[in-house]
């Protein structure tokens, strides 16, 4: 019983906690995964816009050189046709800083020859992070871009305007070449930043979503195992618990059958006997000897009495719940003593009662069967050879305990059966008693948790103590 008791009292962690953990970090994970992978994919459209930025510049300013000693007007058109591409993008940078997410943004960055499947990712990285370290500095490079574009464009306007007017001479155009070389290498410059900035800011991100990835991938991994070292615990636990009441189950069924063979054989003793008394009875015409007969049926009847309610007694103990309740030892000694005096030589024996403990809590109906059983042996097994018997019962407070002490000076129990006395049928003299008495004190102890010793001296006398567990006492 212990041993199931402390299996029963085991606790474990609460794995829905750590089903919860799991699924809160995958939950995370896919969303971090899946906002990083949205930052990168951003990032490469970002990228990918530059490279058509800088095309777009390069080309335009090889076109309006060619236009500048040429003057050619396709080559004009061209110019402006290739001004158009990084002129887009930045009428989108402005938009976005002041009016967000529209069509002229969308129609600007489309206008700069970005996929129109990245328009929602460059779009959301802009609004979201352009407040972040390596964004900012990638759109203040753009910035700088854009107004070195604007004046290309001027530097363009100029250009058109002197051919148009047939004003360009030789030192223009070596003027504006000298320009529209300087333009370019800053913008070279600027492109070449804002590529690195975003780049620097991609390895970032990847650093960060490898530690994230690593954390979380440690947090499901850890949790799974405790999850798994739980389950396997619980279920060695389970088969523990499951062996010990089959270890149980197999004493009980022993105990059954020694208690059906037993309990058959001394019920049909009484009325066995009871049969040839009556047989003999009826043949017997002396009246002193009929007296003697039913005197001896008496006692048969008297025995077998006993042992139906030790049955009960039994029957009880096994089956009925514990309840814990305000009881009263007074009481209950008083009440036992009063019904006991029926058995031969009670009323010679003298008892003494020492109550320091009266009301405690605990099972009455243990207690009265503790009480009950331990006063009716010390009766039944007086030393009538003695000039003065008795009975002492005391209860007092020792060690944060209730005791019941029960002291006879009957003829006491023999060292070769001390360690039997508390076994199933069991007994010194079966006259006297079914054998069920000690062993059902034993059990209703050990159903309110308590414990009993016994003193014995053989032809001196026994004495039994009870410890009864209590949460106060008066």
């Amino acid at each position: 019983m212990s041993k199931l008791q402390a299996l029963k009292n085991f606790r474990f962690p609460n794995v829905f906690i750590l089903i919860l953990v799991v699924f809160i970090s995958c939950a995370l994970l896919i969303c971090i995964n899946f906002f990083t992978i949205k930052i990168l994919s951003a990032n490469r459209a970002y990228v990918n816009g530059e490279s058509h930025y800088s095309k777009g510049q390069k080309d335009a300013s090889r076109h309006l050189i060619t236009y500048l000693f040429t003057k050619n007007p396709a080559q004009w058109k061209l110019y402006l046709e290739e001004l158009k591409v990084p002129q887009g993008d930045g009428i989108a940078r402005v938009t976005l800083l002041k009016a967000g997410d529209n069509k002229i943004a969308r129609k600007g960055f489309l206008t700069g020859r970005n996929n129109e499947n990245d328009l929602d990712d460059i779009i959301w990285l802009f609004e979201n992070f352009k407040n972040v370290s390596f964004l900012s500095k990638a759109i203040n490079e753009w910035g700088q871009g854009d107004q070195l574009i604007f004046e290309l464009f001027v530097i363009g306007q100029q250009i058109n305007a002197k051919i148009k007017h047939n004003i360009l001479t030789t030192e223009d155009q070596k003027k504006y070449l000298k320009k529209i070389s300087s333009i370019s290498d800053r913008l070279t410059i600027n492109e070449r930043n804002f590529s690195n900035t975003l780049g620097e800011g991609t390895r970032k991100i990847k650093d960060l979503l490898i530690i994230t990835n690593i954390f979380f991938i440690l947090v499901i991994v850890c949790s799974v195992c405790l999850y798994y070292s739980i389950m396997v615990k619980r279920l060695l636990v389970s088969k523990k618990e499951t062996e010990v009441k089959n270890e149980n189950l197999v004493i009980v069924n022993r105990e059954l059958d020694r208690f059906v063979y037993s309990a058959s054989h001394d019920l049909r003793s009484p009325i066995t006997s009871l049969k040839g008394l009556i047989e003999i009875t009826a043949l017997e015409d002396d009246v002193q000897q009929v007296r003697n007969y039913l005197q001896m049926m008496h006692q048969s009847l008297a025995r077998q009495d006993q042992f139906i309610s030790d049955i009960i007694d039994y029957s009880k103990n096994k089956r009925k719940q514990i309840i814990m309740e305000p009881v009263s030892l007074k009481e209950l000694c008083n009440e036992a003593i009063l019904q006991l005096m029926h058995i031969e030589n009670a009323n010679k024996i003298k008892f003494t009662q020492e109550l320091l403990v009266d009301n405690i809590e605990s099972d009455g109906l243990r207690l009265k069967i503790i009480i009950n059983n331990l006063l009716s042996n010390a009766i039944k097994y007086a030393d009538c050879n003695k000039p003065e018997m008795f009975i002492t019962i005391k209860t007092y407070f020792s060690e944060g305990l209730n005791k019941l002490e029960v002291t006879d000076n009957g003829i006491g129990i023999h060292d070769d059966y001390k360690s039997k006395i508390f076994d199933m049928y069991f007994g010194t003299n079966k006259n006297k008693g079914s054998g069920l008495g000690l062993y059902i004190v034993k059990e209703a102890v050990e159903n309110i948790k308590g414990d009993i010793s016994v003193f014995s001296e053989n032809n001196v006398g026994s004495k039994f103590i009870v410890t009864i567990p209590n949460s106060y006492a008066v």
